[in-house]
């Protein structure tokens, strides 16, 4: 089943509405609607029949968030969701700011690798759902009968250490593309668990908010991202590998470029440069010993 109706799909690709998901819920094949929110908030308040998988199920440990998690691990909790590759499923997010639809795109990456089909991500999130006065429970999660599901975790839209290591000394072709504010790859600042300040080398940085609209600033707006890639150069046929500090910044750049731009192959590099550094590999605009030492006085990180 799809989870827009045809006429939007053609404007909003992978995303839907408060409206539209509402209308599916009631339909005989209701999609799954997966709510990534902590359990805390999800108690408080959640769309009617949700499932709750906070976003850290599909995280790395806390030195190295955006490491992948292993397949057995996916399987695990996909099973314990009761979901199959075939499930229909609407991910679920606050929808505070351009920062947190990260998550949605995180693990909206991560089922479509995992091998799941029918997607799409409610845009806006849990606070969109709210404003447009859509029915909430309160309450703890259902009970869930498993599935049998095991999960094969695809490369397709993966780069891996030593694809982004091909990059970098030419072997391979591509355009490494930095999700951060331009302070990061800069290396102005950085995150707590990168063992260095810098960017990979060979890259640009493309500044995971610009795809939102200015006056709602928690929306992706299609129209505004296919515009915006036209207009820098990001178009079909390129070879985009996105990172950020943990893939989380990163995972927005890929979901506007690869699901709604339509760009086929951008890959995503999930450890980012937390892992690349801590694994020692080169960096880019990395500061001086002087800088680097003002930087830690000024508290830049």
């Amino acid at each position: 089943m799809a989870l827009i109706p045809l006429a939007a799909q053609a404007s909003n690709g992978p995303l839907t509405t408060p409206a539209a998901l509402d209308d599916a819920l009631d339909a005989a094949e209701a999609p799954v609607v997966l709510d990534i929110r902590a359990p805390t908030a999800y108690e408080a308040g959640h769309i009617p029949g949700a499932r709750n998988a906070p976003y850290g199920l599909f995280r790395g440990p806390a030195d190295n968030p955006g490491k992948l998690v292993t397949e057995a691990h996916l399987t695990e909790v996909l099973r314990n969701l009761g979901l199959e590759t075939d499930t229909p499923v609407v991910i679920v997010h606050q929808g505070s700011n351009q920062t947190d639809f990260g998550s949605a795109a995180r693990v909206y990456w991560t089922l479509k690798s995992s091998g799941f089909s029918d997607l799409a991500v409610l845009n806006g999130g849990m606070n969109a759902w709210e404003q447009a006065k859509a029915p909430i429970k309160t309450g703890a999660a259902p009970d869930i009968a498993p599935s049998a599901i095991t999960v094969s975790f695809s490369d397709e839209w993966l780069a891996t250490r030593a694809d982004v290591q091909a990059i970098v000394e030419g072997r391979e072709e591509a355009t490494l593309v930095d999700a951060r504010p331009e302070a990061f790859w800069r290396g102005e600042t950085k995150h707590g668990a990168a063992a260095r300040p810098g960017t990979i080398p060979q890259s640009q940085y493309f500044t995971h908010d610009r795809w939102f609209g200015e006056d709602e600033p928690s929306l992706i707006k299609p129209d505004h991202v296919r515009e915006l890639a036209a207009e820098n150069g990001l178009m079909q046929g390129d070879r985009l590998v996105s990172f950020c500090n943990t893939g989380h910044w990163a995972a927005t750049n890929w979901f506007a470029l690869s699901e709604v731009a339509g760009i086929e192959g951008v890959r995503l590099y999930p450890e980012s440069v937390v892992g690349w550094s801590q694994a020692g590999m080169e960096m880019a605009n990395v500061p001086g010993l002087i800088q680097n030492l003002l930087n830690k006085i000024t508290g830049k990180y």
